[in-house]
């Protein structure tokens, strides 16, 4: 059975995309810790982010810093932070985070709740940047 992100790369379920190429997927998290909070996935299912062989992790990782580098143009912080955590969902994937201390990438801040308009105008921001 497809997990949900894989129903999200192939738009079964809406997303507010920032970003695509042929084996990667990056958009936006509906369940928010900082504004801007993204998702970067793997095309392919692996739900444990260490059983991707070396050269498709090494290419996530690659396609993650593109991703970071636009959050950078769009968010005014110290860092776009990214943490891997892989419990949430069982398919392998990066969160990229505006962050200007630590305590900003910590998952149990409340999650923000953000307009559907305004998630659109950060995913078109990143998308664009």
């Amino acid at each position: 059975m497809a997990t949900l992100f894989t129903k999200i790369i192939n738009g079964d379920i809406p997303s507010y995309k920032v970003g695509e190429n042929e084996n990667f997927y990056a958009f936006l998290d509906i369940q928010p810790i900082q504004k801007g909070h993204v998702l970067c996935i793997p095309k392919k299912e692996e739900d444990y982010i260490f059983d991707l062989d070396d050269k498709t992790l090494a290419d996530f990782i690659v396609f993650a810093k593109g991703i970071a580098r636009k959050m950078d143009m769009v968010f005014d912080c110290n860092r776009i932070g990214m943490t891997v955590i892989g419990l949430e969902v069982p398919h392998a994937h990066i969160h990229l985070m505006p962050i200007n201390n630590i305590g900003d990438i910590d998952f149990n801040n409340d999650k923000l709740n953000l307009a559907e308009g305004e998630m659109k105008d950060i995913a078109e921001q990143i998308r664009t940047a």
